[in-house]
């Protein structure tokens, strides 16, 4: 494999600013992370934090609830007597400790230290290129179109024997700009693929023999550059708000604005252009879901979606359709709920952290979530296996886990995947609902 070069990462709020001396770049310093416990009555809780302002992070609620306070909102909420851990003493202090930049220099795609940090864009863009040209006669590069300020969706189409058509594996990364965990992720399971194919793993070559891979690492760029320039924390594309709203409120949720059940539960996006689940206009009028949707349909009408993975982070969950409805199962919902405990048990008995994943419905497991990725592949694209994968941690880091995590998430991971996509046509799933 040809030599990639990496150059020295571009990122975080702190380090970024005093790279780039601007007045927009967002430092988090003194911002700090709390879990507070709920004992299964969150909206006692809330109601509590209602004098004071806080980002929420995390979505489960019945247990815990993780915040974000600014310095001025500390004392208020430390005076609200409640039970709570700190996750983030100082959260510039862990954005700086998890984007300082490494020392690198010329190597090989599969030196594995690339997975001893995080990396810019541009350096994603060639990891992925060089993996292409490392296996050239059974991959392409793709692009599932452009974002809103004009970057590419890029990503590999791989294939095996016979060469291309077959049912097709499909992975988004990087949905949410702030969770970084999630590309290095799916570019592990694409190494593996590769390599394994190359080398001749019996395992790896039947899968590339049976499924297409289709895979887009980062599908929110312009994101994804935000989070390493100006604000660590952000979520949503760059989109602007429309005309007659306030123009600083920037982005839709590219999770919130797929066609299927977009507009199906108040409670499972937001119409407020300010609000991190905002929703958008109109279905799919991010230009990021237009792309993606047009691959999906493609696919859909032509060798069909096998596997949809939308990765995203935190949590440790594996979530099954339906999510705008706590209460509505799909048909396939056995085979789903039996696929997923078998990969939970997978990454649970690879882990040295014996690392657990929370399996099921979306809407049940979680929270309500309209015009969702999973829930419009599956009823829209048709994809026989749809799913959410929440990744490490369950609390400790949230969204800004360290870097000497991504090693061993991205690895759990593939061992999680490869016993997922070999069960995908076995007979067990007989009974479990339709194909």
């Amino acid at each position: 494999m040809r030599p990639f070069f990496l150059s020295p990462l571009l990122v975080s709020l702190a380090v970024g600013a005093a790279i780039l001396p601007r007045s927009d770049v967002v430092s988090y310093d003194g911002f700090k992370v709390f879990r507070i416990n709920t004992y299964g009555h969150p909206s006692a809780i809330k109601e509590k934090l209602s004098g004071i302002s806080f980002e929420q992070w995390n979505g489960d609620i019945y247990n815990h609830l993780d915040i974000l306070v600014s310095p001025s909102q500390i004392g208020p909420f430390e005076e609200l007597g409640l039970d709570f851990q700190v996750m983030h003493e100082n959260l510039r202090d862990s954005v700086v400790a998890e984007s300082e930049p490494r020392s690198v220099s010329k190597r090989q795609v599969d030196d594995l230290s690339w997975y001893d940090s995080y990396h810019n864009y541009e350096d994603h863009i060639q990891y992925f290129n060089d993996l292409q040209e490392s296996f050239p006669n059974n991959s392409e590069t793709i692009s599932s179109g452009k974002s809103y300020q004009g970057r590419n969706l890029y990503g590999l189409h791989l294939w095996g024997a016979g060469g291309p058509g077959k049912p097709a594996v499909l992975y988004h990364g990087n949905v949410h700009a702030r969770e970084w965990i999630t590309s290095p992720v799916v570019e592990y399971i694409t190494l593996q693929l590769v390599t394994g194919y190359t080398n001749g793993d019996n395992l790896v070559r039947s899968l590339l023999d049976q499924y297409d891979f289709y895979i887009i690492p980062i599908v929110n760029p312009d994101g994804f550059v935000y989070t390493q320039t100006t604000d660590r924390l952000w979520r949503k594309n760059r989109q602007p708000p429309p005309s007659g709203a306030n123009q600083s409120q920037i982005g839709r949720d590219i999770n919130r604005n797929w066609e299927f059940g977009w507009d199906a539960n108040p409670q499972g996006a937001s119409t407020n252009p300010g609000s991190q689940t905002y929703k958008g206009e109109a279905p799919s009028d991010a230009p990021e879901n237009q792309g993606l949707d047009k691959l999906v349909r493609q696919l859909r009408d032509g060798p069909g979606i096998k596997l949809f993975i939308d990765w995203h982070s935190y949590g440790q969950y594996i979530l099954s359709p339906f999510g705008y409805k706590e209460t509505l199962y799909a048909p396939e919902l056995g085979k789903w709920t039996k696929a997923a405990s078998i990969v939970s048990e997978t990454i649970r008995d690879s882990s040295d952290a014996r690392t657990t994943f929370t399996f099921g419905p979306s809407g049940a497991v979680l929270y309500p979530t309209t015009g969702a990725a999973p829930d419009h592949v599956y009823s829209i694209g048709r994809a026989e296996f749809s799913y959410t994968i929440e990744l490490r941690d369950t609390g400790n880091f949230g969204f800004v886990l360290p870097p000497e995590y991504i090693r061993p998430t991205a690895e759990e991971q593939w061992e999680g995947q490869k016993a997922l996509l070999s069960l995908l046509d076995e007979e067990f799933f007989d009974g479990e609902g339709p194909a």
